[in-house]
């Protein structure tokens, strides 16, 4: 059933056709029997009577599409006829807004949480460049601590033994005695080992090991290493115990004269020659054993092998173990001190040649 906007159109379309027809009708039966004869100019009209012809000609449709405002098509389906369209509440016919949050709302959680979690970390690192720089420099030192103290955390070790009566006592230790331990925790000076008693031991950094010249415990041992130990001084009047990794040292022969009477510190004199046993290598020279009351240490410098290989290190020529042919350079009877030196020095007089 055609809709009441197509009706009103197909009758204004037909009132204007009608106008238009009369109208032309009555212009062209005047010009006809009016008696005015008609020439070659009239029969063909000028341009401009054309363009007036064709003005007339759409004026009565534009005349009475200005006068009405007529729908021409309407595709609405509940259009009618029927005249109760215009009762109808225009805010029922409205569709529903769009929302804003709908794409969100249909987003997986997990999706969800990363991109607010990705939203705060950039918030962050924005907030953070705007930062001054006093609290930044405050905020860094206080994360330097807190690095810190958890680093000295993960370095604690558990104790096999928790502290208690189940403890060994001090006074049940004796001097020679190798116990199994484990390495509490490193210093400067060498490492406290835990052999089970109601103390734990020192481990010197100089009783570690004689094959190399250890400048800090943490070169050899780590925390939580498994050693053993001999115990090297106990006191438990004072809850002190040394211990060590040396081998034990050789047991005195009573027939060797030299073991048993040391020679003095006062009997050595500055360009004394004298023999000796390497018996262990640092990184800056040997200890050489001399048969005197104290080591004499000789600086690498002080070899007669130092320079013939750049970046050699001593112990490539210096080895435990070697006789070594050595002058004192320096004797300090306070301290109980012997430098020595490889080289010859060049004061003294040469061997005599016979004539």
């Amino acid at each position: 059933m055609p809709s009441s906007s197509v009706v009103l159109a197909a009758s204004a379309a037909a009132a204007a056709a009608v106008a238009l027809l009369s109208g032309t009708a009555e212009s062209f039966g005047s010009s006809a029997f009016s008696g005015v004869p008609l020439t070659s100019s009239s029969s063909a009209p000028s341009s401009r009577s054309r363009r007036h012809y064709r003005q007339q000609r759409r004026s009565p449709i534009r005349a009475t599409l200005e006068d009405e405002d007529v729908v021409l098509y309407s595709d609405d389906p509940d259009d009618d006829c029927d005249d109760d369209d215009d009762n109808v509440d225009p805010r029922s016919t409205q569709k529903t807004p769009w929302k804003k949050n709908a794409r969100w709302n249909s987003l997986n959680p997990n999706v969800k949480r990363r991109i607010v979690e990705e939203a705060q970390e950039r918030a962050i690192r924005n907030k953070k460049k705007r930062e001054p720089s006093a609290d930044k420099r405050r905020r860094m030192m206080m994360r330097f601590k807190e690095a810190q103290i958890q680093k000295k955390k993960d370095s604690r070790v558990k104790r096999p033994v928790p502290f208690g009566p189940d403890r060994t006592p001090l006074s049940d230790l004796t001097v020679g005695q190798e116990v199994e331990g484990t390495v509490i925790s490193l210093v400067n000076y060498g490492a406290y080992v835990d052999v089970g008693s109601e103390r734990d031991g020192l481990l010197h950094v100089g009783q570690i090991t004689r094959d190399l010249f250890v400048e800090h415990p943490r070169q050899v041992l780590s925390p939580g290493d498994v050693v053993t130990v001999r115990v090297a001084r106990v006191s438990p009047e004072l809850k002190k115990l040394q211990l060590s990794m040396l081998p034990l040292p050789a047991p005195l022969d009573p027939d060797d004269v030299s073991d048993a009477d040391p020679i003095p510190l006062s009997d050595i004199d500055v360009n004394d020659e004298l023999w000796g046993q390497i018996e262990r290598v640092t990184d800056y020279g040997a200890y050489v054993e001399l048969g005197a009351e104290v080591e004499g240490f000789l600086h690498f410098m002080d070899h007669p092998e130092f320079g013939l290989t750049p970046g050699a290190t001593p112990d490539t020529y210096m080895r435990p173990g070697d006789r070594v042919r050595v002058w004192a350079a320096d004797v300090d009877e306070e301290k109980g001190r012997v430098r020595l030196t490889a080289n010859r020095p060049e004061g003294l007089p040469g061997p005599r040649r016979e004539a």
